[in-house]
């Protein structure tokens, strides 16, 4: 058996018998769940995990079967949960003309009680339960999830890893200062220049020198934060050199150079979010919020009603990065509307209401940026870094 690939996936067709096959991922085996047009209960079968021409040739063997059973063309339809083995093996039954989609497996409805049992064979059994609820128009049963471009998704790498470089830059930050305070030493700053000749200078609360082990190991942790440092300064010039020509290369570079036109907008700050967030086709505002994980999540039942703050239920990434941007719009765009709303809400108040308002801002700024990279309509009070008049949203 032979299979050739094709260059667009084949599409689903409502009059066609349709074989549906749910496929539980793990880093030991792959396991499916199998409904054939001709038998009612599911089948198990188990493929080795990572062995993609494995397991299409037992679909191309699932469809013969069915074929011979019905007598006539049968489709196949696949589906897994997002997780770790990413959006290969999608890519991989899309072009071989399988029908395939990529489940959010927090969409997925489960069992209310305390204790249930959970077993694969139950949760191919969901699976499958969903996959064909979603093929019979009920779209509300899942979320299916947008799989992204292989040019999509290697353009978030350095951006993500710059992220987790700051993240572990962070880490050593904290574990350094936290063994310098075992000794009633608080002053010392570890990102700072000349690290290795303040740290031999340093002394106890009893004015004696550090211990030599400790001292040995705050040597480590410096070598360490050195190294991550020169990380992310390599990683900064490059995303700097790549934002630079994604406006020329990319394929959404219009919506790159619009929003890096705009003060307070940096070229690696608009190719993070084109690169997460404007590349894919949003319908309302309330998509692109939830997406980001910052729509609200009201409670109302009966005669009770409470607000349970933002749903975090999205890109944190988009999450932390519009929070960090809020700030910033309000330091370098004080006369935008945003920024006027935000000054008229919290005035002078500090701690946890600013914090509140300030992911409010952050939800409305990433509206107010969609918009402006779809539309050119910029934001209300905003200027660009040409110093000309914009033009004011209605």
């Amino acid at each position: 058996m032979t299979l050739s690939p094709v260059t667009t996936p084949t599409a689903s067709n409502d009059g066609s018998v349709k074989c549906f096959v749910a496929i539980e991922l793990s880093k030991k085996s792959w396991q499916l769940g199998i409904s054939l047009p001709h038998q009612d209960r599911m089948r198990v079968e188990i493929v080795s995990a990572g062995d993609g021409s494995g397991l299409l040739s037992r679909l191309e063997t699932l469809r013969e079967q069915a074929e011979r059973a019905v007598e006539q063309p049968v489709e196949v339809v696949t589906c897994y949960e997002a997780g770790y083995d990413g959006f290969w093996l999608h890519r991989l039954m899309t072009g071989y003309g399988i029908t395939s989609y990529v489940f959010d497996p927090a969409s997925l409805l489960v069992n209310r009680r305390a204790r249930r049992a959970k077993t694969d064979r139950l949760d191919l059994k969901q699976l499958l339960r969903s996959l064909k609820a979603y093929d019979r128009g009920e779209r509300d049963m899942v979320s299916v999830v947008c799989v992204p471009s292989l040019e999509d998704e290697d353009a978030k790498q350095l951006h993500r890893e710059r992220r987790r470089l700051v993240n572990e830059r962070v880490q050593h930050t904290n574990c350094i200062k936290g063994l310098c305070a075992l000794h009633g030493v608080y002053d010392f700053e570890p990102e700072r220049a000349r690290r290795f000749e303040r740290l031999e200078a340093l002394r106890t609360y009893e004015g004696e020198p550090f211990p030599s082990r400790l001292q040995a190991e705050l040597r480590r942790q410096l070598e360490r934060l050195e190294l991550v440092m020169r990380m992310i300064a390599e990683l900064n010039a490059e995303c700097r050199a790549l934002a630079i020509s994604l406006m020329q290369s990319h394929p959404n570079a219009d919506k790159i150079a619009r929003l890096a036109q705009l003060k307070g907008m940096g070229p690696i700050f608009s190719a993070v979010l084109v690169g997460e967030v404007f590349y894919r086709a949003f319908d309302n505002r309330r998509q692109v919020a939830a997406y980001a994980g910052l729509a609200p999540s009201p409670f109302a039942s009966g005669g009770m009603e409470r607000d349970q703050g933002i749903s975090k239920a999205g890109n944190a990434l988009v999450r932390t990065t519009m929070i960090e941007a809020a700030w910033v719009w309000l330091r370098h765009q004080p006369d935008s509307a945003l920024a006027r709303w935000f000054t008229d809400r919290v005035g002078t108040l500090k701690g946890r209401p600013r914090r509140i308002n300030i992911v409010a801002l952050a939800r409305k700024l990433l509206i107010a940026l969609w918009r402006y990279a779809e539309t050119g309509l910029v934001p209300t009070g905003a200027r660009l870094k040409s110093d000309k008049t914009a033009k004011p949203a209605a």
